[in-house]
């Protein structure tokens, strides 16, 4: 019965349809390996301008954005501009002492963010991310990790506007027929 039950889900997995987001195959292979690929989506992507991000955790996120979205550099004519701001920045104290002093911070990070193609707004979402640092005896030592956990919600947030971005990409050429295959 395990075995069944173990070859069952392996054939479901294998049907999933999983397919890579950002190229897509133009041959008629089964396979990925050694197929022709349309990157059309990674050129559009390149056509984003990202706008300035005001306050330091705006410079990070801004510099994850420009990695991740135009890794040789920011466009001279951009197509699209995307904006961001940092609305919110909480922070909640954890693992109280006896003292009632905390041990520990969880940071709460929620930025809106949307894109725009000659003024015209293509779409605005918001994301949230989540990080925490440890209260040292060192206040030197409570700064750099403060700092680090706004590099990392940083990272978190940049790789999800990425990849929103992406699937805005993909679901346009989707629809337009640029690109052979379903979502």
């Amino acid at each position: 019965m395990k075995k069944l039950s173990l070859f069952l889900i392996i054939c479901c997995l294998c049907g999933c349809g999983f397919s890579p987001l950002y190229v897509q195959k133009t041959g008629d292979s089964k396979w990925y390996y050694n197929d022709e690929f349309n990157t059309s989506i990674l050129q559009e992507m390149q056509k984003v301008k990202v706008e300035i991000i005001p306050e330091r955790f705006g410079q990070l996120l801004r510099n994850v954005l420009l990695d991740n979205l135009t890794p040789k550099g920011v466009p001279s004519h951009p197509q699209y501009r995307l904006y961001a701001d940092l609305t919110s920045k909480r922070t909640y104290d954890q693992a109280m002492r006896d003292d009632i002093t905390s041990t520990r911070k969880m940071v709460i990070y929620t930025v809106t963010y949307y894109m725009t193609e000659n003024g015209k707004t293509l779409f605005k979402n918001k994301s949230v991310a989540y990080s925490s640092y440890d209260i040292l005896k060192n206040p030197y030592s409570t700064t750099i990790a403060e700092k680090k956990a706004d590099e990392e919600a940083a990272k978190i947030i940049g790789d999800d506007i990425t990849l929103r971005v992406g699937a805005y990409f993909h679901t346009k050429f989707t629809k337009m027929g640029v690109i052979e295959g379903d979502l």
